[in-house]
């Protein structure tokens, strides 16, 4: 029990107090001379400082004070920037609620003090306290997110501190965390056009200013519609104090504008205008939108040509305003000796048309091409060349035939080009037609000791002649080349020497070729001699065996086909051994004479292999690229100047002529058990397209 006498001495009791400074970011604070008794009349205060951004989180470990009535005598205190966090005093082990238990007490800041008093006498043994406290981070994005100084767009936490970011198309402001767009350089060159503040309809950015300009051609008139409703910060007596539009153009200046009701129409009658936004650090308003149009000075209307449009077709027509003169399918736009599919015309800033609208002519494809040994026929009177006129193309009969077979029609299209429906743009050729004589065959005879061939029965056969006198024979392929053995073509030659030189061969200008021809020497009227332009030796031909004895002489002309000149046909294959084969000729008969005209003789293909037995026995080698025929029994050969003249056959599959050989070689003319040989034409066929070009 305490006296009123000990309370009273008390009172001028002086207590010494101690401070102690702690900045560490945690520690330890115990009462004086813990775990013993502390002593009696002490004071100390620690005060404790952390780095900003974190704040102080004490606890107590243990905590035995003397209890007293609101902690008069002995007590704990705990402040913060002038603010008392709590009191505490009493003992754990009692149910006083003045002990701090397993509470934890955080400063607001990062400054804390705790202060320890004990008065002048302690009735029992108390032992004091242990607290330690430590700096925990503050989360200011999370404290701050009601606040002013919370971050505009994106707030990021990290120990003792937070930094703000902003959205794409924004940069933060010098205050580091509004965030405002830098939008100084907006340039719109269009005649409309839609500006908005940005963000709209969301919140328009703070501290930001914004230019918009309208550039147009000098001519245009800008006319600026705001949306009814616009929402930029206001004030109710200062006329647009942080938030607002302006306008220029040209002297002409219109706002500020602010608060909710729109500009409406502004006819600025400038070509060049100005809009201004400007918005303070401060507000979450909406912003504004509006449109632009531009218009100039009216043109006239403009009408469209006979047979012809414009687009767009339109009620006015002002500056810069552009129509499309096009004309009706099958018609062209002619403009100044021009002809094309669209003219265009635009309307000037003195109210005047570019230019006059021009006119539409009919599509004209014009004089049709030539078709070489054909000709054509118009199907519209008057020989007309325009639009869905129709030729259609002939070939000269019946010496040529149309390759492909198609119709030949042509059609003049809507762009004036001659057009088929088979072959598009592409023209038809006029071939020659091959292996079908104007003469029917009568009784065959033979060369040797034969008959002589009906005039006109084998208008392909051509005769080499030099010097008057011809040396051989050979077959006209279309109407420009002549198919002949090679060895008809060079001097003779050493045999040891297998290589034919160019100088070995015999002079162009030293030779004819006569078509149409049937007398030997006498000349006939239905003959043509042509000149020899170029010579080509089959590259394989090896003269010393007359393997591949072939050759292609180039005419200097075209051969005029007619009832005694025409083409023979290329083999297709088809033949078999026994084939009954035709070789003509003017070559010398038995008596070593010339004929007095053209011979011909009809003997089968002889097989293979009898052909070389019968010539192995002369040692003579017949190689796979000949062919053999005749008789076992002889009588029937071809003979000295028959050289390079045709073997040929009836087709039975086209009714046609086709070449199967050139005369090459041979032992005697029509001896027993002697063949003659003939190079195939089938093995070479590849070489004489490809050298001539022909395709029948």
């Amino acid at each position: 029990m305490r006296y009123l006498l000990v309370w009273s001495l008390c009172a001028f009791h002086l207590i010494k107090a101690d401070t102690i400074e702690l900045t560490d970011m945690f520690g330890e604070i115990q009462s004086p001379k813990y775990p013993d008794s502390y002593p009696s009349d002490s004071e100390v205060t620690w005060n404790i400082s952390v780095p900003d951004g974190f704040r102080v989180k004490l606890y107590f470990m243990h905590f035995d004070l003397e209890s007293s009535y609101l902690c008069e005598y002995d007590y704990v205190k705990v402040e913060s920037e002038e603010q008392v966090l709590a009191t505490f005093c009493g003992r754990e082990a009692t149910d006083t609620e003045q002990t701090p238990g397993q509470e934890a007490i955080v400063s607001p800041g990062s400054y804390m003090s705790l202060t320890f008093r004990s008065d002048f006498s302690n009735e029992e043994r108390f032992t004091g306290f242990d607290a330690h406290y430590t700096a925990v981070d503050i989360d200011e994005c999370l404290e701050n997110s009601d606040e002013e100084l919370a971050c505009d767009h994106h707030c990021h936490n990290y120990i003792g501190g937070y930094y703000c970011s902003c959205r794409f198309g924004y940069i933060l402001h010098s205050d580091n965390r509004t965030c405002k767009v830098e939008c100084s350089d907006n340039l719109f060159t269009q005649r409309n056009g839609v500006i908005n503040s940005p963000d709209f309809p969301n919140s328009y950015p703070k501290s930001s200013d914004c230019l918009y300009r309208i550039e147009l051609e000098e001519g245009f008139f800008i006319t600026l519609q705001f949306e009814d409703s616009i929402d930029i910060e206001d004030h109710p007596e200062v006329t647009c104090p942080y938030d607002y539009i302006k306008i220029k153009a040209g002297l002409q200046e219109f706002g500020p504008f602010c608060g909710e009701r729109s500009p409406g129409c502004i006819e600025t009658q400038s070509n060049s205008i100005q809009i201004l936004f400007h918005s303070d650090n401060s507000g979450e308003n909406g912003g504004w939108k509006l449109t632009y149009t531009a218009i100039g000075d009216l043109c006239p209307l403009v009408e469209p040509p006979l047979n012809g449009k414009i687009e767009p077709s339109q009620a006015t027509y002002t500056f810069k305003d552009q129509v499309v003169v096009s004309c009706s399918t099958g018609y062209k736009v002619l403009k100044d000796g021009v002809e094309s599919e669209t003219f265009q015309i635009e309307c000037m800033k003195d109210g005047t048309w570019s230019n006059k609208v021009p006119i539409c002519i009919i599509a004209d494809c014009k004089t049709p091409p030539k078709l070489d040994h054909g000709f054509l026929s118009f199907s519209t009177p008057r020989n007309l060349t325009t639009y869905q006129s129709e030729i259609q193309y002939f070939c000269q009969q019946p010496y040529y035939q149309m390759v492909p077979n198609v119709t030949g029609t042509y059609t003049c299209d809507a762009k004036g080009i001659w057009r088929s429906a088979e072959l598009g743009m592409r023209l038809p050729s006029c071939q020659p037609v091959c292996g079908k004589p104007m003469f029917s065959r009568s009784l065959l005879a033979r060369i040797a000791n034969g008959r002589y061939a009906q005039k006109g029965i084998s208008p392909w056969i051509a005769m080499l002649k030099r010097n008057g006198r011809p040396f051989c024979g050979g077959s006209l392929l279309g109407n420009r080349w002549v198919v002949t053995a090679a060895h008809c073509l060079h001097h003779e030659l050493d045999l040891e020497s297998p290589v034919l030189r160019s100088s070995d061969m015999i002079s162009t200008s030293s030779f004819k070729i006569i078509l149409g021809k049937h007398r030997t020497l006498r000349e006939d009227d239905t003959e043509q001699q042509l000149s020899p332009q170029k010579i080509f030796i089959y590259p394989s031909y090896k003269p010393s065996t007359f393997q591949y004895d072939i050759a292609l002489v180039e005419l200097s002309e075209e051969a005029r086909l007619n009832d005694y000149v025409m083409p023979v046909c290329f083999p297709d294959g088809s033949y078999q051994k026994d084939t009954m084969v035709i070789v003509s000729g003017w070559g010398k008969q038995f008596l070593q004479r010339l004929p007095d005209a053209l011979m011909e003789i009809e003997i089968p293909l002889t097989d293979h292999t009898v052909c070389k037995e019968a010539y192995a026995k002369l040692q003579k080698v017949v190689t796979a690229d000949m062919i053999c025929a005749g008789e076992k029994q002889g009588g029937k050969d071809a003979c000295s100047g028959d050289s390079g003249g045709p073997m040929v056959t009836l087709s039975n599959r086209t009714g046609r002529w086709e070449l199967l050989g050139t005369v090459s070689w041979g032992d005697g003319c029509g001896l027993n058990d002697r063949y003659g040989v003939y190079s195939n034409v089938l093995l070479t066929l590849p070489w004489i397209k490809q050298v001539t070009g022909v395709e029948y």
